[in-house]
């Protein structure tokens, strides 16, 4: 692969991140659980914040590792060949799992998935955003916000740990589509009607 061309290796690299990130792991083990279509229950989402609505905490908590790992391993996997190609690949996962093929080009809003994709092609970028999610999530309690916050801060957290430009574009891409996937959120927020961390029916993964 290393004979590629550059252009065909990035052309590759969303194509297999892409179809990585679609897979809607969401979905797959709550079925497999018995547990019925994840798309019916609560707020529709296939992330690990709808899954836990189910009252399973281990299949809530195993798409969350799973969901970020999607990302993680396409970025991981292209990596090894150029950090662009890492990136893209990245990027392209959460592109999937937002808008999956298999979904009908639906899907869920991406937030553990951009984090596997930052935490890879930068981990110490990804664990400051992690804790920016944290430190958002205990202090508004509302986990649309710290979703769309950390993601935000992301690229200033890039900026001014290492001034990677290739990473900071990515990382202001994930803000923004985590933005336009809580668009309904973003209403909620605005109007006051946003549920909090813990209350029945948050609707914000």
């Amino acid at each position: 692969m290393n004979d590629l061309d550059p252009n065909m290796l990035i052309a590759l690299a969303a194509f297999a991140g892409y179809l990585l990130g679609s897979i809607p792991w969401g979905l797959v083990l709550t079925r497999m659980a018995g547990l019925g279509d994840i798309r019916k229950i609560g707020s529709g989402n296939i992330g690990a914040t709808n899954v836990l609505r189910t009252g399973h905490k281990f299949l809530a908590f195993l798409t969350l590792i799973l969901d970020a790992s999607k990302s993680a391993v396409a970025a991981l996997i292209f990596i090894q060949f150029n950090e662009v190609a890492g990136i893209v690949a990245g990027f392209a996962a959460v592109l999937g799992h937002n808008f999956s093929i298999w979904l009908k080009f639906q899907g869920g809003k991406g937030v553990a998935t951009s984090l596997g994709a930052i935490l890879m092609v930068s981990w110490p970028v990804g664990v400051l955003t992690c804790c920016a999610w944290l430190l958002i999530a205990g202090t508004f309690r509302f986990s649309s916000a710290a979703s769309m916050g950390s993601l935000a801060a992301a690229p200033v957290i890039t900026w001014w740990f290492s001034g990677n430009t290739t990473i900071m574009i990515m990382t202001a891409g994930l803000a923004v589509l985590s933005m336009v996937r809580h668009k309904e959120n973003i209403v909620r927020l605005v109007r006051g009607q946003e549920t909090r961390i813990g209350q029945k029916k948050d609707k914000t993964e």
